[in-house]
């Protein structure tokens, strides 16, 4: 924590940013380790001391060759990585579950994009992995491609084992914790991947890492991360990073702790009838349905009982499990699910989504109209439909706007699914290409 420590023990009076200087009479949150690049204190673009000692903890830890930090989230890395990797005009491979960051890059960088569909889980109504033939079968479409860029694991903790010839990058953003404990899954193998510190591990929201194992992308990366990261990067959450680094050296019996309450949690939830718990990669991911209820409305129901879950869908919710988790948490969920009035179950079988026609490429639209979602059909759309969380597209900028999307649209908002586009019309109207 030598980070972190240095930053408290600070005592000389701030005639520099940020403006608040450290005046406790503010009262403004962490104000008191709030720094900007002073003497002593490094600096993430050009590190040569304690920001640099913290990213090769970082690599070390997790096995790679260089680490670099972000406090712009995994965002700024996915579009430094995809930067990094292409050209303009590049045709990149892209799994059609990624987030809208890895589309924002391919639209900042005029890439033409190749889909490449996850397995689809019915039951639930969910993309699962990646499988090699799907990698494999989408290279031979397109085999000058630039990169493939997949998401692993996924929101719902389904986990892609892949190679491929060319530039692999992972969006592990959910797999921060991944092999710090034998029963977590291993960390992935590519050359690029990126993972949100603060989504699983005890650390603040923005902290999260880019590793590069392939060297040769090293410098590109490197270059794009200093062009996309903010300028005035914050010492807070690098502080909470070198909290973190300290904490995952010496996390083996955090973690044992942690599967007891795990190991717990799932012998008591299994023995409740109504409850349906989705068989995925990531034990700490729990994903769970329950007989006659919507997402939205268990969601709500666990609202209620004193539970703020991480997202829902039409079937199921998500709930986040981490190593900070604590019996009590545990205890409160269980007796929550416990208190479920009992409903009759619906079998219901979900139909994979289509993927949407392409029509132009996302960088290709550059005007765009209100036009009403109910006579939008046949039409391009203008601009992104998607989840929040976890924010992959369900219609993509340039891809036509089908009937059947429409109604899926609708659906997914009479069942009180959180969805947003890029203008904010929806449910009534939509962005389409003039």
């Amino acid at each position: 924590m030598e980070f972190y420590n240095k930053l408290k023990e600070n005592d000389l009076y701030p005639f520099h940013m940020p403006g608040h200087k450290r005046n406790s009479e503010f009262d403004i949150p962490s104000s008191e380790i709030d720094i900007t690049e002073i003497s002593g204190f490094d600096n993430l673009h050009s590190p040569v001391g304690i920001i640099k000692d913290m990213q090769e903890s970082l690599a070390k830890l997790y096995g790679y060759k260089k680490s670099i930090i972000s406090v712009n989230g995994s965002t700024g890395c996915i579009l430094a990585a995809i930067s990094a990797v292409s050209k303009e005009n590049d045709t990149i491979i892209i799994a059609r579950n990624c987030h809208k960051s890895v589309y924002n890059a391919c639209f900042i960088n005029k890439l033409k994009i190749e889909y490449i569909e996850p397995e689809y889980n019915s039951k639930f109504g969910c993309y699962k992995e990646i499988t090699q033939a799907a990698i494999d079968k989408a290279i031979e479409k397109a085999p000058n491609a630039c990169a493939a860029v997949i998401t692993s694991p996924t929101y719902e903790g389904y986990i892609s084992d892949i190679t491929c010839p060319i530039p692999l990058i992972i969006d592990a953003a959910h797999g921060s914790h991944f092999g710090f404990a034998d029963y977590l899954p291993k960390q992935p193998k590519a050359d690029i991947i990126i993972e949100s510190l603060h989504k699983t591990l005890p650390v603040l929201t923005q902290s999260a890492v880019i590793h590069i194992d392939n060297l040769n992308f090293y410098g590109k990366v490197k270059k794009y991360m200093d062009i996309y990261e903010t300028s005035s990067p914050s010492y807070v959450i690098m502080a909470s990073i070198d909290k973190c680094i300290d904490f995952l050296s010496d996390c083996k019996n955090a973690f044992s702790e942690y599967k007891i309450l795990l190991d717990d949690f799932y012998k008591k939830i299994n023995e409740l009838n109504n409850i349906h718990i989705l068989k995925n990669d990531d034990i700490t991911r729990i994903v769970l349905s329950a007989d006659g209820y919507s997402g939205c409305e268990l969601s709500n129901f666990l609202r209620e009982n004193g539970i703020e879950p991480e997202g829902d869908s039409l079937k199921y919710v998500i709930l986040i499990s981490t190593v900070c988790d604590t019996k009590k948490g545990f205890d409160k969920l269980i007796n929550a699910l416990s208190r479920l009035e009992k409903r009759e179950a619906k079998e219901v079988i979900f139909k994979k989504p289509a993927l949407p026609l392409k029509k132009c490429e996302i960088y290709e639209i550059k005007d765009t109209k209100e036009t009403d979602l109910a006579k939008a059909e046949n039409q391009i759309s203008g601009e992104y439909v998607y989840a929040y969380p976890p924010g992959s597209p369900i219609i993509a900028p340039g891809e036509i706007i089908s009937g059947d999307l429409i109604k899926q649209i609708g659906e997914l908002y009479k069942n009180g699914v959180n969805i947003l586009s890029d203008s904010n019309l929806l449910p009534l109207k939509i962005l389409t290409k003039k």
